[in-house]
């Protein structure tokens, strides 16, 4: 598949990490998605993604339109179709609270149809972006949509947010939920809250996830792995904990995913293939 992406420009690049096509044949059919500290809008222009949580008591879903995704706290899987045409925005885990009514806590390990958001809105949208020829100009249009529904002023406590959940975001995680609140002048209590409502987690738990994040993205295939080095490097001091942690987050034990990712490489210049697991 090709990825083409790009950041957006101001005021958006504050909530957004970067607005991509995806398209083309995929390297493999079925992904397991790890937590990642991100949340999403997808739009597919082609046939239907297919997706299923770790959570067995939850039905997989069929999108044939688009879905928004808040924050993952677990694992999910992904099944792509054949040929994939799809046009994704990857919000920063605040990003998505700005442009959408629902609060986020409400699409923390979710997928939920574009139209439960933005009202009868994915027809319209589908339909333009889909008559552009270029990735530039679908990426044109849909920053252009993101533009048109950003509210025009903060709600509160997101400034809050994002200036804690930025310092999370440069420290991978590793800057202590008590210095945050001091930095900030706030209590813990209220800090946990405004997250609750604008990220759908606790920064304890967004640390998590950025802390881990930085180690399934740093780890090199092609050498000798030394885990409780990668581990202590990105902040884990337990070992049982982060064994019980990769585990929990990606369905594997890190010798499991060892395996894996040396028999179906990640692609380093492909950026969705640098968290997610092939499901083969």
């Amino acid at each position: 598949m090709d990825y083409v992406g790009q950041v957006p420009a101001p005021p958006l690049d504050r909530f957004i990490d970067d607005i991509y096509c995806l398209t083309g044949v995929p390297r493999h059919r079925r992904m397991n998605i790890p937590p990642m500290p991100s949340a999403h809008l997808f739009l597919t222009l082609g046939e239907p993604a297919r997706l299923w949580d770790s959570d067995p008591s939850v039905p997989p879903a069929v999108f044939s339109d688009g879905w928004f995704m808040g924050v993952w706290t677990r694992r999910f899987l992904v099944e792509y179709p054949a040929r994939v045409r799809l046009v994704g925005v990857h919000f920063k885990p605040w990003g998505i609270s700005p442009f959408v009514a629902m609060p986020p806590a409400e699409l923390r390990n979710r997928w939920v149809p574009v139209d439960d958001v933005w009202r009868r809105s994915v027809d319209r949208i589908r339909n333009r972006i889909g008559e552009l020829a270029s990735p530039a100009a679908t990426l044109r249009a849909v920053e252009d949509e993101l533009r048109s529904r950003l509210a025009d002023a903060p709600s509160r406590g997101l400034e809050l947010v994002q200036h804690t959940g930025g310092r999370l975001e440069t420290s991978h995680g590793a800057v202590a939920v008590g210095a945050l609140t001091e930095a900030a002048g706030v209590s813990g209590n209220h800090l946990a809250a405004q997250f609750k409502a604008h990220v759908g987690i606790t920064p304890k738990r967004l640390a998590r996830i950025y802390r881990f994040a930085r180690l399934i993205n740093s780890v090199d295939t092609l050498r000798p792995i030394d885990w409780s080095e990668y581990a202590h490097s990105a902040g884990y001091f337990d070992q049982a904990h982060f064994s019980r942690e990769f585990k929990d987050f990606t369905g594997h034990t890190p010798t499991e995913y060892l395996a894996l990712r040396r028999r179906f490489p990640a692609d380093r210049d492909f950026p969705p293939d640098n968290g997610p697991m092939p499901a083969e």
